[in-house]
């Protein structure tokens, strides 16, 4: 495989062909073994003289993917290479599927005022929408529908690489060492993912047993696909282990708030958890009281095993309960309500504050003001957000997410 990348890499006058390896080593979920030689490549690609914009790059679709490649890794390149492509209109001239799939994908990696961006968006959109109805390849509609709802930026690095192994594989042009590779690496990562979720289903069945959990959303499955989708390669399993019994347990004061506590017993528990004070567990009702003791006993044991790793963020972890104390009303029930808006208009207004946000975020990675390593997770947590919340709230309503977590943790490739 590494040798596949070098040779690709060694070929400099095949500018596609590099910029469409690394695409599908990372849509297809393996690029994390090849980081240094993708991201040797890419500088190549923004240094070499032959690929600098306006010379031999006038094709749209290699100068989409390009863009969206670069954008991708945090190089600030100008959105001015679609200037060209505007006809008379302000159209772009391409009425070809892949191409405009490539260009939707570039413009999602807008940042604010980038108005050449903004026009790719809308006349993406429409023509692909339109194009749709009529595309004789069921796929090929089916890939473009699903773009549509989720440009590839914004998508789950493991849902991805699960759906784009089937993809892949049906290609006349694919690597057949990549593919297999790719399967083999897949259900690697799984086999490890079930561990964990063994280890983390004992961990929540020793609260199960009591009876403060029957307000409780019992979700570690899906908790856990969550932080999978932060944090998803194999040296960090312990990080997603913690992770996952952090927000479970943020998860579980909630429940506590929205649906067994008054008002009254729900402060003191918050106000003594943020003091750390086991002392605080006698005055509380019996079913709080064992809610405390194990939430205190978690920390301190997540705590106690970052610090035997040399770790230095363990003081965060008490700052994440803490946090938890503030309830948040619904998005949706807020907007509606300061807005006078009816649901579906709640739903577009927070669609373009989505879409702000993420411009927020492209533009967070370009100025890389923190290690592209660290601003990748905050992208992770954000793609994992839009995964769990685009149509409904799939955490507290799972059935969406059947289908996922089966191919997470079930259905080998």
């Amino acid at each position: 495989m590494r040798q596949i990348l070098l040779d690709t890499i060694a070929a400099s006058s095949e500018l596609v062909h590099k910029l469409e390896l690394v695409d599908t080593l990372q849509r297809i979920g393996v690029d994390y073994h090849y980081k240094k030689e993708i991201d040797q490549l890419l500088r190549d690609v923004v240094h070499d003289p032959q690929h600098e914009e306006g010379c031999d790059d006038d094709e749209l679709y290699v100068v989409s993917l390009r863009f969206y490649l670069l954008r991708k890794h945090g190089y600030n390149v100008s959105s001015d290479v679609f200037v060209k492509f505007k006809d008379d209109r302000g159209n772009f001239a391409s009425n070809d599927v892949k191409c405009l799939l490539a260009l939707y994908d570039a413009a999602n990696l807008r940042t604010h005022g980038e108005e050449i961006l903004n026009s790719a968006v809308v006349f993406t959109r429409s023509r692909l929408q339109s194009m749709m109805k009529t595309l004789d390849d069921p796929e090929l509609a089916a890939e473009v529908e699903y773009t549509l709802e989720t440009p590839s930026y914004r998508r789950v690095e493991r849902v991805e690489a699960r759906r784009y192994i089937s993809l892949y594989e049906k290609k006349v042009t694919r690597n057949d060492t990549i593919l297999e590779f790719a399967k083999l690496d897949y259900n690697i990562l799984q086999a490890l993912y079930c561990e964990e979720l063994k280890a983390l289903t004992a961990w929540w069945k020793g609260l199960q047993s009591q009876a403060c959990v029957r307000f409780a959303r019992d979700r570690v499955p899906e908790m856990h696909f969550w932080m999978l989708g932060i944090i998803q390669e194999p040296r960090q399993s312990y990080a997603r282990i913690a992770l996952t019994k952090c927000f479970k347990l943020v998860s579980l004061m909630d429940d506590l708030c929205d649906n067994y506590s008054t008002t009254e017993e729900y402060e003191i528990f918050m106000t003594s958890l943020e003091r750390w004070d086991k002392q605080a567990a006698e005055k509380m009702p019996a079913y709080m009281k064992d809610l405390f003791i194990f939430i205190l006993n978690s920390i301190n044991d997540i705590m106690e095993e970052l610090k035997l790793q040399k770790n230095n963020h363990a003081e965060f972890v008490k700052e994440l309960r803490e946090q938890a104390s503030k309830h948040v009303a619904s998005t949706v029930l807020t907007c509606m309500k300061e807005y006078g808006m009816t649901v579906h208009q709640a739903y577009e207004k927070l669609g373009d504050l989505i879409d702000e946000a993420w411009m927020d975020i492209v533009q967070g990675c370009l100025d890389q003001s923190y290690p592209m390593e660290h601003l990748e997770k905050v992208v992770n947590i954000a793609r994992g957000m839009d995964h769990m919340y685009k149509c409904d709230d799939a955490y507290t309503h799972p059935h969406s997410l059947k289908d996922t977590i089966t191919s997470m943790y079930v259905n080998s490739v």
